[in-house]
């Protein structure tokens, strides 16, 4: 616990640090694989990020679209067997992609669901949320445990895996309405907030609600995936202890009020490895 809490970026490859940058939470979660195939975990998460960061580093929808499609051929030459790209990500993606047999299909819904972060218009249902979450944080826990070469007879991991990949996305996109709205974005489905509230600078009571019945909906799924989390192998477990982190923040946005503007709701969690460590040992996320 020591290690992972005290980690630095030099004690790990370029891909590692690049992910503890950029997404230290699941760099923490990624450490608990076996040494092995934590630069697995790596590659996808540094993929991942990849994609989540186009939509804030281009000024017009078009050039996103563009940068996207790079990547789907750069995932379809890698998977036609040909040489990867030079790319830092690329590159090291293409090893796991080959020697894992990663689904390609998953990987292109990440893709293709990045595309909706181009549009300036949030969701127009739960639902629409939910699928969006499914297709980004629900694809890449699937192509981590290929990753992990997680054996599923019973298929617990897979619905495990899934339904915390989609209540860790809910309740990340929640926590991140401040950033969103910092761009002119918003993710609060038009159902749930019709007058666009999520762009303002203050909460409202309406706000409040749909942040509200958001979180449940992420509740929902992680409450699913504790179900059948018993059954899942015990190589499922980096991907099982996002489940955590995620509790986490929902507990804070439900302690602020749902006030989604609420600067503790993004605080820095000083207990994080000590709760993932706890998690691991019990086995109970």
């Amino acid at each position: 616990m020591t290690a992972i809490a005290e980690s630095r970026e030099s004690e790990f490859s370029s891909l590692g640090a690049l992910v503890n940058r950029h997404d230290r939470d699941r760099f923490v979660t990624a450490l608990f694989a076996p040494e092995h195939r934590r630069e697995n975990l790596f590659a996808l998460y540094a993929f991942n990020y990849e994609l989540a960061k186009v939509r804030e580093s281009v000024r017009e929808p078009m050039m996103g679209r563009i940068r996207l499609q790079w990547w789907r051929d750069a995932i379809a030459e890698i998977t036609a067997g040909k040489p990867p790209r030079q790319h830092e990500v690329a590159e090291p993606l293409a090893r796991v992609i080959r020697a894992h047999h990663l689904s390609t299909s998953a990987l292109e819904r990440m893709i293709d669901a990045r595309e909706q972060d181009l549009s300036p218009d949030p969701p127009a249902t739960l639902n629409e949320l939910e699928n969006y979450a499914d297709a980004t944080g629900g694809a890449l826990n699937l192509l981590a445990l290929q990753a992990l070469a997680v054996k599923d007879d019973k298929g617990a991991a897979a619905v495990a895996a899934r339904h915390i990949g989609v209540g860790y996305a809910l309740a990340g996109l929640l926590r991140a309405t401040t950033f969103h709205a910092r761009f002119g974005r918003s993710f609060i489905p038009i159902q749930l907030d019709p007058a666009r509230h999520a762009l303002g600078a203050t909460v409202t009571p309406a706000l409040r609600d749909a942040a509200a019945t958001i979180a449940e909906a992420a509740h929902v799924h992680l409450d699913k995936a504790r179900v059948v989390a018993e059954d899942a192998p015990e190589a499922t477990l980096p991907v099982l202890l996002p489940a955590v982190l995620a509790e986490r923040w929902l507990a804070q946005i439900e302690n602020a009020g749902y006030d989604l503007f609420a600067t503790r709701i993004t605080r820095p969690d000083p207990w994080r490895s000590l709760r993932l460590f706890l998690a691991a040992r019990r086995r109970r996320i």
